[in-house]
Parts: C-alpha cells; sequence; structure tokens
C-alpha cells in the first residue's frame, strides 16, 4: 500500500507531503484547489509520460517521490526481485521532471526505465478515473480477474505451464521436421564435412604447438646467433665473464679473513659464477640441438596452411576446429537417428497438446459458470450506482487454434451497457468517465477479496450523482476499504463521510504565488469540511448538525 507520497515543484504545488493511511481516505477541498494534481503526481510516479509544463513556474525541475509498503503485495516483490531492484520489502519510486534534458526515474534508489515504473505500477495502484492505470482496460487483467473471482487461479496456472510445455515441444518438432526434410542433403553434408575434419588428425593442443613450432623454425638463425654470442660471453671469451666472476671471488674470499662482513658478497659471487657455467652448459646443450633442417620448417608450415584453409572453410579460428568436429559428429548422429527421434517427439507433442486440452477446457467450463455470477453482481452493483437498467457481461469467445495460448482456449471481454435499450459494448468503449468510474467500482467491491493490487484511487466518482446514490457509492468505497486502500477524491459530502480518513487541500497564495497544501482532519475539522461541502460559505449550526449526523452513520 502507498504509505507516503510527496511532491515539490508540480505546477501549483511547492512542496507537499502526505502520510496515506489504511482503509478509505477522502480527499476534499474546493474545485481548483488541486487534488487531481496528487493524482498526477502519484500517476507520474507510477510511469506517465511526462510533460515539462507539469514543472511549476521558476523552478528547473519538478520531483515526485512515492514509498509503498509491500507486506500484502507479493507479485510487486517478486518483480522487484527479478528485477533485482529489491530492499528489503520496501519500495521506494522517484521521478525527477527537468525542464533540459530528459526526466529520471529511480526505483529504490536505482536508476529505472518509464516502462520500469508502469510494469511495477501496474501492482501497486489501480486509478479509476479519467486517467491512466486502468487495469479494468486490459483484456489479460479481465481474465485473470474472472478467474481470481472463480478461484480458478491454480487451474489456470496449469493451463498455462502445460501450453508452455507444449509450445517448448512444438518448436522441437518444427525444427527436427525442417532438418529431416533437407535429411538427405543434409546427411551427405556431415558426412564429407565429419570426413574432411577428421583427416586433420589434430586437437586444440596439435594445433597450439604447431604455431609455437613454426615460429621456432622460422627464427632458426637468430636464435643460434644470439644463443652463441651469449655463451661466448659467458665462457668462451679471454676472460670470459666466469672466469671474472671466480677471480672476483677469490680476491674476496681472502679479503673475508680479515673481514667477516665481505663473506655474504663472496658467497654470492660464487653463486653467480655457478649460475654463470650451469648457463654456459645448458646454452651449449641447446645449440648442439638446434635443427637447422630448412625441410623441417616447410613440413610445419605446410601442416599450418591445412589448419588454416580448413579453418576459414568453416569460418572458425584454427583453435576451434576439434570442436567443430564434435559438434558435426553430434549432428550427423541426431540425423541418422531421426526417424525414431521424429515419431517419438510427434508422440510426445500430441499427448501434450492434450494434455493442455483438457485442463483448458474444464478452465473454460469453469470460466463459463463464474462468468455469469459475476455478471449479476456487477449487474446489481450498477442499479446502486446510479445505471438503472444498466447491464454487464462477460463475453467469452473461442480462439482459433492458432492463437491459443497460455491463457487458455477463449478470450474474455467485460460488456456493458450504461443505460437502458443501449447495447453492450466493450468496457473500454464506455463514453462517459464517471460511467466508467463506478463500474470499476462495482467489479471492484464485487472481487475485493481477489484482487491483486493493494491500492485503489477513484478520482471523483461521484461525477454526475448525488443523493442516494452518492450514499451508496460512499458505502461501496467504505466497503471497499476494509480490504484494500482507497483514497478517493470527491466533492460530495455523502461520500467523504463514511471515510475512514479524510484529508482537506487547500489553495493558497502567499507573497504572489499560489501554494497547495495538504492537512489531515480531526473529527472536529471533519465535521467543518462536510458542512462547508453541505452548506457552502453559509455555514449554520444546522449544516454542522447534519455533518455530525452524516458522520456518525458512516461509522
Amino acid at each position: 500500500m502507498l504509505t507516503h507520497l510527496q511532491v515539490r515543484d508540480l505546477a501549483i504545488v511547492s512542496q507537499l507531503e502526505l502520510d496515506c493511511p489504511r482503509g478509505m481516505t477522502a480527499l476534499t477541498g474546493e474545485t481548483g484547489a488541486g487534488k487531481s494534481i496528487l493524482i498526477d503526481a502519484l500517476s507520474l510516479a507510477l510511469g506517465d509520460k511526462a510533460e515539462v509544463g507539469m514543472i511549476r513556474a521558476g523552478s528547473e525541475r519538478a520531483e515526485i517521490v512515492a514509498e509503498f509498503d509491500l507486506a500484502t503485495c507479493p507479485g510487486a516483490r517478486d518483480w522487484l526481485a527479478e528485477q533485482e531492484l529489491d530492499d528489503e520489502g520496501g519500495c521506494i519510486l522517484r521521478r525527477l521532471i527537468v525542464r533540459e534534458g530528459r526526466s529520471r526515474a529511480y526505483i529504490n534508489g536505482r536508476p529505472a526505465s518509464g516502462a520500469q515504473l508502469r510494469d511495477l505500477g501496474n501492482l501497486l495502484v489501480d486509478i479509476h478515473g479519467q486517467h491512466a492505470h486502468q487495469s479494468l482496460l486490459r483484456a489479460n487483467a479481465q481474465r485473470d480477474l474472472l478467474d481470481a473471482y472463480g478461484g480458478h487461479r491454480p487451474l489456470a496456472d496449469a493451463v498455462a505451464k502445460a501450453f508452455r510445455d507444449f509450445r517448448t515441444l512444438d518448436q522441437k518438432l518444427a525444427a527436427l521436421e525442417t532438418a529431416f526434410q533437407e535429411r538427405s542433403a543434409r546427411l551427405d553434408l556431415l558426412r564429407f564435412q565429419v570426413q574432411d575434419l577428421e583427416s586433420l588428425g589434430l586437437t586444440a593442443a596439435d594445433i597450439e604447438s604447431l604455431d609455437q613450432e613454426q615460429r621456432r623454425l622460422s627464427h632458426l638463425g637468430r636464435l643460434q646467433e644470439t644463443a652463441a654470442r651469449v655463451l661466448q660471453t659467458l665462457a668462451e671469451s679471454e676472460p670470459s665473464i666466469e672466469d671474472h666472476l671466480r677471480a672476483a671471488t677469490a680476491e674476496l674470499a681472502e679479503l673475508a679473513v680479515i673481514d667477516p662482513g665481505l663473506t655474504e658478497s663472496r658467497e654470492l659471487l660464487e653463486t653467480a659464477a655457478i649460475h654463470a657455467g650451469e648457463a654456459a652448459a645448458s646454452l651449449r646443450h641447446y645449440l648442439d640441438g638446434l635443427d637447422l633442417d630448412p625441410a623441417a620448417l616447410e613440413t610445419v608450415e605446410t601442416r599450418l596452411a591445412q589448419v588454416h584453409d580448413l579453418a576459414r572453410k568453416y569460418r572458425v579460428f584454427p583453435s576451434q576446429l576439434p570442436e567443430t568436429l564434435i559438434e558435426r559428429r553430434a549432428e550427423l548422429n541426431d540425423l541418422e537417428q531421426a526417424d525414431v527421434t521424429l515419431a517419438g517427439l510427434r508422440e510426445s507433442h500430441e499427448t501434450a497438446w492434450q494434455d493442455f486440452l483438457t485442463l483448458a477446457q474444464r478452465l473454460g467450463d469453469a470460466r463459463a459458470t463464474t462468468a455469469d455470477r459475476l455478471a449479476e453482481t456487477v449487474s446489481a452493483s450498477m442499479q446502486q450506482l446510479g445505471m438503472a437498467g444498466g447491464r454487464f457481461a462477460v463475453q467469452i469467445d473461442p480462439l482459433p487454434r492458432e492463437r491459443v495460448g497460455s491463457g487458455g482456449l477463449e478470450r474474455i471481454d467485460f460488456l456493458v451497457s450504461a443505460n437502458p435499450g443501449q447495447p453492450l459494448q466493450p468496457l473500454a468503449k464506455v463514453a462517459s468517465g464517471g460511467e466508467l468510474s463506478r463500474i470499476s467500482l462495482g467489479i471492484q467491491v464485487a472481487t475485493a477479496e481477489c484482487g491483486s493490487v493493494p491500492t485503489l484511487v477513484f478520482d471523483e466518482v461521484d461525477v454526475g450523482i448525488g443523493g442516494g446514490v452518492a450514499e451508496i457509492v460512499g458505502r461501496l468505497l467504505h466497503q471497499l476499504g476494509d480490504s484494500r486502500q482507497v483514497l478517493c477524491v470527491t466533492h460530495l459530502p455523502q461520500v467523504a463521510a463514511q471515510a475512514h480518513a479524510q484529508l482537506r487541500v487547500r489553495k493558497e497564495t502567499l507573497d504572489g504565488q499560489t501554494h497547495t497544501r495538504i492537512e489531515p482532519l480531526d473529527a472536529t475539522d471533519r465535521v467543518e469540511e462536510i458542512a462547508r461541502m453541505l452548506g457552502g460559505t453559509e455555514i449554520t449550526a444546522r449544516t454542522r448538525d447534519h455533518a455530525s449526523e452524516m458522520l456518525n452513520w458512516g461509522r
């Protein structure tokens, strides 16, 4: 649920902070005070498109921060974990709109895209009214809501899994059948390629050794010249480095008798003389074994040319040729066994399809039963909500096989007729925003126990109603607030009086600047605010008594 909303420099809001309680909260105030700006701010935090014109005049940027408690929203917790954006069970969304440059978004302090905000926002908040985030307008959401209302989610999950299993086999079968159709030509090609690669007879290590041998043989002259020169300097010149070291060792040995402090230096020189002698012996052995046969280099280069020709032919690095041989052998073996494999895969494919059909048909039957019950409940709510003669229906249409998916065998559409004599039409095409809000309210109340979005926002759902219908709207919102968090922008005292809590939005002018501020109302303040909503500018004792009566009745 939404716990805190902070807005800076958005429209006429300079700075505003709002703590959001549980249950139903009514936001009231004079027209133009900025109640809808709060909804706009929340929508921006949830990923709505931002415009520079929304920034308060004289400011360079606007900032919105929305904090959520995810204790009752496992879907959002799972999403954050999958995106590696989780933060100890909480969630903070931050949106910056700047005059120069692009707006920026953050989830739990980490940069996020607008798409990520919208995906997460769909799990956190539903905004009903003439705004975005109305999940009930999405076909998938309507289907999921129907399944949740009927308790079909476990069966729907099983259907989705069965379809994924079938789809995996379907893709494997398609790939193998395509390969099978080209099998003869492919078999001939693979047999040739395997023979071609086998003729090389080299491992990756062998290829590396050939490279090293080629480098050695191509630099034989330099190797011999340098090794001989170093050997001459070390041991065969007159005097050699080894002679100098041994003479110096003898001289220090005599002096060390006089001063033992020279002992370490003598020992180091003696060791150096020994190492020089060993190095000279190693160089003699290296020179004796150095093969100067030009034919050896020609042989290695011929072999390497074969390696590089094959590598170019198969478009791989030389070191990948042995791996390419393994891959071609495996594919050849699969194709040679294709008759057996294809038959088994076709059988598994058909079994998976029948398993999916069985589950999906069970789900379809259950949906048909639930659809009638949901339609009856919502239609009854519509009569209470000022839409006498209005009807709600759930249309279930079978899908052609090519459009069947993890959602089942049918398409679910919510249909509505808001007035007598009007035909049923999709919920998304209802013209009146007020009617759409009230229909959405009826659906939400009917499915309150199975809904997954913890926070519901109703922006002026009382448009065009009054009297007894307004009381019913307030009662339904109060009922919905018993299980979900409800924020309701309203102008009607009949609705506001039934809220668990009430916030008043005010517009003030200070130093020539217009500001919006918000304040929670205690019991006394609520009486005054309800009285204002009832009586306008002239508030009498009778108006206050009426307001108190409404609040007592609401409680």
